[in-house]
């Protein structure tokens, strides 16, 4: 699997939000640590279900200082659409071309019904503040995942 491991320097990007906005890597460090996580699709069962704990756990994230920021192939509209419908409380970063997801690993071989295709594997990276993986999860399940994060960061 390429990508960054645990320990290693979290690769600085800038990408686009979904109301156009760019976020860059650093400049977010610069004011907390980052949970970047990356899923497959907007509105789908296991996106939402994560999406939603993701934003019912953001006052405890910002509570201890860390900023959510999730990346998938969606378009700004779609986006959108998935952060009014589900009441998101955090940016979304467009990346229809994969680049970001191919600088962290998440996107690569996957298998479904016999069926091997190429697509985002789920996943998620805590950074510190000094731009450092603490802990990295690739190929996660949606549900349950959340807690697990709150649980690694030692958050109640």
């Amino acid at each position: 699997m390429n990508g960054p491991e645990i320990g290693d320097k979290a690769p600085n990007f800038t990408g686009i939000l979904q109301d156009g906005r760019e976020w860059t890597l650093s400049d977010a460090l610069e004011r907390r640590g980052v949970i970047l996580y990356f899923y497959p699709k907007d509105s789908t069962p296991g996106c939402t279900k994560q999406a939603c704990d993701f934003r019912d756990a953001k006052q405890k994230l910002d509570d201890e200082n860390w900023e959510v920021i999730g990346v998938s192939k969606d378009s700004a509209a779609s986006h959108i659409r998935f952060i009014e419908s589900q009441n998101l409380n955090f940016d979304l970063i467009v990346d229809p071309e994969t680049e970001i997801h191919q600088l962290y690993g998440a996107w690569g071989e996957k298998q479904n019904y016999g069926r091997t295709y190429m697509g985002t594997i789920r996943s998620t990276f805590i950074i510190s503040q000094e731009g450092v993986i603490q802990w990295l999860g690739r190929g996660v399940k949606a549900t349950g995942h959340v807690e697990r994060v709150l649980k690694i960061l030692d958050i109640e």
